[in-house]
């Protein structure tokens, strides 16, 4: 292992003869950086290192799993990482600098809200209603001025009595100000099924025409330079994260000029329903219970999840059993003729949402070997971080398929 420094800052890596100034010693305290290389864009340019098997293992799916072999490193190293001061950076990635930079502040944070749908205000109400210790205020922008006017006149009338600033004030933004915050909503959608449909992948039909709206968020994001999180709420959540982070590194000729949105600042808010989900189902069968608390989930927000009904006692066809009941809770709403929209709203938006910017374990969909993979998740100060498990085969064969499927989406 080499070390350096470069702007005050101490890195670390395999290579020798980097062209930063060259350290002895790692200093005691302090982030540092360890710097790899692969292309950008096809994997994670930028992620916390949670433990030493980091530093070698390769980009790819088994990044969820404990199995790697960990490499011996010098024990100042070995110290950093345990006490979460260590970030990896690509160091291939044009603005590999500020991969080192987090996209959250320290403190409360601005956070805006674009579309007030059904998802969207009922997000909104989650997040003023709990958001009280880490929203500072919550922006709303909606092509329907009406809607924001509505929104932001109700919102401002709930306050506790004699604690009228315990809730974030709602505000209405104009788009050109979306970007002016620390986290960014995207609720939008040009198609959303009516309750007349109750087969088939319902989320995916709505993937063209939300495509290109998710797209053009995503260039304005570029052009305003912006450094927050970029949040996908809309379906379906996993291509459309991987089409804002993509497209938006293109210039106007569609070549990658790694000028937009970095693979850490995009996040897809999808998995959280499915989990809890999960759990209503398991509650109601003792043959599921383990998944209560034993159980993950994993995969996107639709087709090709997977929910294990325990990590240490799989059973893959429980598990199937699970995912298949999962998958249905969609259409088994629309089929009492409703729109799936409020438990979506609240567990997969407020809630994760909420846990993602307070820096505690949630699920949610990062980037991983070039697709955008949901699971338990964590955003620490050194980066995004997801829960490495002993991952039984024929389960991670599962989030394998899953991911190569989510690959071969168009983005």
């Amino acid at each position: 292992m080499y070390y350096y420094q470069h702007n005050s800052r101490a890195l670390c890596s395999f290579e020798p003869n980097l062209p930063f100034e060259k350290l002895n010693r790692l200093p005691d305290t302090g982030a540092i950086a360890f710097l790899f290389r692969r292309p950008p864009l096809t994997g994670r340019d930028a992620f916390a290192v949670t433990h030493p098997r980091l530093l070698t293992a390769e980009e790819s799916m088994a990044a969820l799993t404990d199995a790697a072999d960990a490499p011996e490193i010098p024990p100042a190293l070995a110290e950093a990482v345990a006490e979460g001061r260590v970030t990896a950076a690509n160091l291939d990635h044009p603005r590999w600098e500020a991969l080192l930079t987090s996209p959250l502040p320290q403190g409360k944070k601005r956070v805006n809200l674009l579309a007030l749908g059904d998802v969207g205000s009922t997000l909104l109400i989650g997040l003023k209603l709990l958001g009280g210790e880490s929203i500072s205020h919550l922006g709303i922008c909606d092509v329907r001025e009406e809607a924001a006017k509505r929104w932001e006149f109700e919102l401002n009338q709930i306050a506790p009595p004699m604690a009228y600033d315990a809730l974030p004030p709602v505000e209405i933004v104009p788009q050109e100000a979306l970007f002016d915050c620390d986290v960014f909503l995207f609720c939008a959608s040009r198609f959303v099924p009516d309750t007349a449909v109750k087969s088939g992948d319902v989320r995916m039909a709505q993937y063209a025409l939300n495509r290109e709206l998710v797209v053009s968020y995503a260039r304005q994001a570029r052009q305003a330079g912006y450094g927050g999180l970029f949040c996908v709420v809309s379906d379906p959540v996993d291509p459309l994260c991987r089409a804002a982070l993509l497209r938006s590194n293109e210039d106007e000729n569609g070549v990658f000029d790694g000028r937009g949105l970095l693979t850490h600042q995009v996040r897809g808010f999808g998995l959280g329903v499915m989990n809890a989900r999960a759990a209503y189902y398991a509650k109601k069968d003792p043959r599921l219970a383990s998944f209560l608390t034993e159980g993950r989930s994993f995969g996107p927000h639709g087709q090709g999840l997977t929910v294990a009904n325990s990590i240490a006692r799989y059973d893959d066809a429980l598990s199937q059993e699970l995912t298949a009941k999962t998958l249905r809770a969609n259409l088994e709403m629309r089929e009492l003729g409703f729109k799936p929209y409020v438990a979506p709203a609240l567990s997969s938006g407020a809630l994760s949402i909420l846990a993602a910017i307070e820096g505690r374990w949630h699920y949610s969909s990062g980037y991983l070997d070039g697709v955008f993979m949901g699971c338990h998740s964590c955003l620490t100060p050194a980066g995004p971080a997801v829960e490495q498990l002993p991952l039984p085969g024929a389960l991670l064969r599962r989030i394998e398929e899953a991911a190569a499927v989510l690959r071969a989406i168009e983005a």
